[in-house]
């Protein structure tokens, strides 16, 4: 006689509500809720949300299918009809949202076409290309899939649900054997201090330009749209309001504008079209976005550098106070404004007790990707010896693996650590072009891809960690019955889930060794994967953490003299008032969302404007400049000192010699003005010729 899943049924559905809370956290870190449109909200919620439920489900299903001997140490478990049933709803789920909705949501959100049909036929042609190279790419598999089991419904259901499997497992065990070297080594190096700032000084260089890039190519979409107004009156009459729509998003100054004009090299073309002024409204979008995300990128570095130096400063005096930084993209809230800490306390925490935790936890870390990497290759040949197995079931005296609530806790962390590596990768893979996910203004395209990658990736790294339990238990869970049978149909599919695991071995290596460095030397590929200390010993070599260290203390110390020419900080807030990163004459970010107030580009950043002057050939203009040159230079001769001479003023040298006894030194003019005119110098005072 067993016991009630009443228990355990509502632990669940608790579960699910703290999930979907949590996701609607996120989703509000990332996204302006109330801007973004529902069509949007509600497919990335759902896309974040099964994944994680099936995190959940699957400890749960481990255990209802395995369960104890005892019910007291049966875990949280349903029945049996239930547990399919749910797998059902989210698998299913998933894989509409995987390979249908979000691909097309995301291509309407980059649309720029104005009304809803002709974006979702721009949707269209763009994921038919897509689907074509997919379908072309499986006819293969779907002549040996019929062949092998017949054509009916239930082979073609079959066939979709391996190839999805297949295609994504490649992708997931790829990324996750980079991750299980990557995740630790960046604990590793986050303990070191100095190393860690050093990091972030190389990176300044590449974020600025990144940034200036991103600015200037606003300009130049802006610039179109300048041009686009001054023509709206010779084009047809939704244009027109379409083109007043795209200036009223401008934001170009009329002295930039002029500058930009000057400069570029794009011009409308003599017939304006639907497609041109889509095509034109989609890069203006873009371009916005990457401003965004580039001026975030900028301002998160900076403020990480000016901590990290803080806590390095402190070790002398050993008390370390964090001021109220001007380079914060947000206010502080309500936990901001409470002090828990003394300076001398947080100086031990930062120096001593964060850098010990991060050496524990990259032990731990570096032990659980070894154990995962094990459990890879050893279970096609011997599934009791999986590390992973072994941890997660009990083995009483019984026929098979029992399951109890401290293996299904084991089970949940070990699929959590499996999804960090694999996730934590997508942020190092420099193949998505310039996707990123930035705090209160994400693109709306950036949000549905990176949900649909969260979405792509947990199903078969879900099953990928079952298989690690013995056959026979996997054999009874509910996932098995409805993935893993479709996927061991044929020799060939159950093979590829047996053997292809082992391939992680590559990526392992790979990252492990520095293999990347060695590829983009010879090839010119290994640049898709870069490692952080590789970048900062090559450019150690060329000053490039030097310039970065420049570049950061000239942002510091002139931010409100805009010495780089970024965005202006606002007046340093009186002792007793809170600090306010937004002035009061002109708001930075207006509830959480950007407002129009852009950066200017640095003119030292700029191409180099050519001079008016220079209209002739070359020898035309060396010879101007060298006329300048001694027409402006002063060949005057003066008597030398020890001749007794004047300096022009009328004074002798017993005059001059009493002057510098009364003020006790001699001005620049007076030391060497009247010698250095022998070799051009100018005996101005205050200037000094090196």
């Amino acid at each position: 006689m067993t016991s009630s899943p009443a228990g355990s049924t509502a632990f669940f559905a608790l579960s699910l509500l703290t999930i979907c809370a949590l996701v609607l956290l996120l989703l509000r870190y990332y996204l302006p809720l109330r801007t973004t449109p529902a069509y949007v909200i509600v497919p990335v919620f759902l896309a974040i949300a099964l994944p994680a439920s099936i995190v959940l489900m699957v400890p749960i299903d481990l255990a209802s299918s395995a369960g104890t001997d005892t019910d007291g140490n049966r875990g949280i478990w349903l029945t049996v009809k239930v547990v399919y049933k749910s797998w059902r709803v989210m698998y299913w789920l998933t894989f509409a949202l995987t390979w249908a909705i979000l691909p097309l949501l995301g291509e309407y959100c980059d649309s720029g076409y104005r009304e809803p049909k002709a974006r979702f036929l721009y949707s269209l042609r763009s994921n038919g290309r897509y689907y074509a190279i997919i379908l072309g790419s499986s006819v293969a598999g779907l002549v040996y899939f019929f062949w092998y089991n017949g054509f009916n419904f239930p082979s073609l259901k079959a066939l979709i649900m391996a190839l999805a499997y297949a295609y994504t497992l490649v992708l997931a065990i790829y990324l996750m054997g980079h991750g299980l070297v990557s995740f630790p080594r960046s604990i590793y190096r986050y303990a070191s201090i100095s190393g860690r700032l050093k990091r972030l000084q190389a990176q300044a260089p590449k974020v600025h330009d990144k940034l200036t890039e991103a600015l200037e190519k606003l300009d130049q979409y802006e610039w179109q749209v300048v041009q686009l107004k001054q023509r709206k009156n010779g084009t047809a009459r939704d244009f027109q309001e379409w083109i007043d729509e795209l200036a009223e998003k401008c934001s170009l100054p009329e002295n930039r504008a002029s500058v930009v004009g000057r400069t570029t090299a794009t011009t409308v073309p003599p017939v304006i079209t639907e497609r041109y002024l889509a095509d034109l409204t989609r890069r203006l979008k873009r371009a916005r976005h990457a401003k965004l995300r580039f001026e975030n990128e900028w301002d998160r570095l900076v403020q990480k550098a000016v901590k990290t130096q803080a806590i390095l400063d402190s070790k002398a005096s050993q008390r370390l106070e964090f001021t109220n930084s001007q380079f914060q993209t947000f206010s502080g809230g309500f936990f901001d404004r409470i002090t828990l800490l003394t300076p001398y306390m947080r100086y031990h925490l930062h120096v001593h007790i964060i850098p010990a935790l991060s050496y524990v936890a990259w032990v731990v870390t570096s032990l659980a990707s070894l154990s995962i990497v094990w459990s890879e290759c050893i279970r096609s040949l011997d599934p009791k010896l999986s590390l992973i197995g072994l941890t997660v079931i009990h083995h009483p005296p019984s026929s098979r693996g029992q399951i109890g609530f401290g293996g299904q806790v084991i089970a949940a962390a070990w699929l959590c650590y499996m999804c960090t590596c694999t996730f934590f990768s997508l942020t190092e893979v420099k193949i998505w072009g310039n996707r990123a996910l930035v705090r209160r203004n994400t693109y709306q395209e950036s949000a549905t891809w990176y949900s649909l990658q969260l979405a792509k990736l947990t199903v078969p790294l879900a099953y990928n960690f079952v298989t690690f339990m013995p056959p026979t238990l996997v054999r009874e869970t509910s996932f098995y019955r409805l993935l893993g049978q479709y996927i061991v149909l044929t020799p060939l599919g159950h093979g590829f889930s047996d053997y292809f695991p082992v391939l992680i071995i590559v990526p392992v290596l790979a990252t492990a060794f520095g293999l990347y460095k060695r590829v983009r030397n010879v090839c010119g590929f290994g640049d898709l994967l870069e490692d952080e200390d590789d970048e900062v010993d090559e450019l150690a070599g060329i000053g490039g953490w030097r310039e970065g260290r420049a570049l950061i203390d000239r942002e510091i110390h002139g931010a409100n003299g805009n010495a780089l020419g970024l965005a202006h900080r606002g007046p340093t807030s009186a002792p007793n008032e809170p600090y306010r990163d937004t002035p009061p004459s002109t708001s930075r970010r207006v509830n959480g969302e950007a407002s129009n107030t852009r950066r200017t580009i640095p003119e030292r950043r700029r191409a180099p404007v050519e001079d008016d002057e220079d209209t002739g050939n070359f020898f035309e203009n060396f010879g101007q400049r060298v006329r300048n040159t001694f027409e402006t230079t002063d060949f005057s001769f003066s008597r030398p000192k020890w001749l007794g001479g004047d300096d022009g003023s009328g004074r002798t040298r017993r005059e001059r010699g009493s002057r510098r006894d009364a003020g006790g030194g001699a001005s620049g003019a007076e030391r060497g003005g009247s010698f250095l005119g022998l070799f051009g110098g100018r005996p101005d005072e205050g200037r000094v010729r090196l």
